[in-house]
């Protein structure tokens, strides 16, 4: 294969790699080892997920969206943003724009570096969902914002082991057969949340999740310890803004706002993957 032109970037510290794939370069269908190549940390790019940016007859363009183990996801937050900026830079879209995604049409903004996405209306909040791990329980909230999340407030979120619970709950047969992502969370006042996440297809902690950070405002509110907007401080120590509006059980015009970071472009060689 030819080298494939590629660009890395980061939202919060969420790293991923795009491609414009609008010549037909690759084939979303078959791609598995290509992804897990090239997002290996240390011996290829290294990144939490892959981006293929196509053309569209519904919207300014259609994305494929890879976790770093090549599984596919139906959203990412973060990688939203960054698409939506790369897709502008390209000339592909105006700074208002929409895209396809398989959770839905998303709408974004972009602003220079900061880029504001309407993520698709979540699932109704499940609440008080109780399950036995090494003799005790634990007592865990749900709610789907493109992808499935699984939230346990803590008091203490420093000693929490992210991934060692992160990876019981992720596997357990109540979120099969899909799996959920993971996230911990410590309301610090009405506005403001900090957050750890345990992702699904990474299967490590992230430095931040987009979909997540979303999922922890919707349910601390849902729980009545926050208000829109909610600031998510994430792992990596940069600020998600997340605002909803809430209509009887359900969350709508929910948004997912931060910084993106275009951090690098060139060419993937055969080598990156093989």
């Amino acid at each position: 294969m030819n080298p494939v032109p590629f660009v890395k970037m980061q939202g919060s510290g969420n790293d991923f790699v795009l491609i414009d794939n609008r010549p037909g370069i690759l084939d979303p269908e078959n791609l598995g080892d290509f992804i897990r190549g090239v997002c290996r940390r240390s011996r290829s790019v290294g990144a939490d997920g892959l981006i293929l940016l196509e053309a569209s007859d519904r919207a300014d363009f259609r994305w494929h969206f890879f976790n770093a183990d090549g599984s596919r996801a139906e959203m990412c937050g973060n990688g939203s943003r960054c698409a939506a900026r790369w897709a502008h830079r390209l000339g592909m879209a105006r700074a208002s724009l929409t895209f396809e995604t398989d959770a839905g049409l998303i709408a974004a903004q972009v602003s220079g570096r900061r880029v504001r996405v309407r993520m698709t209306d979540p699932s109704p909040v499940e609440k008080d969902i109780q399950i036995a791990m090494n003799g005790s329980d634990l007592h865990l909230q749900f709610v789907n914002t493109g992808v499935p999340h699984a939230v346990e407030f803590v008091e203490e979120l420093e000693g929490r082991d992210v991934v060692g619970v992160g990876r019981f709950v992720r596997n357990h047969d109540r979120f099969q057969p899909a799996g959920t992502n993971v996230n911990f969370v410590r309301p610090e006042d009405r506005h403001r949340v900090a957050v750890r996440t345990y992702e699904r297809g990474v299967e490590e902690e992230t430095l931040a999740c987009g979909t997540g950070a979303v999922a922890s405002a919707l349910v601390s509110a849902e729980m009545g310890y926050a208000d829109s907007p909610v600031d998510v401080l994430t792992r990596s120590g940069e600020i998600l803004e997340i605002s909803f509006k809430k209509e009887g059980e359900r969350y709508t015009d929910v948004c997912l706002e931060g910084e993106t970071a275009l951090v690098y472009e060139g060419s993937l060689n055969e080598e990156a993957w093989g």
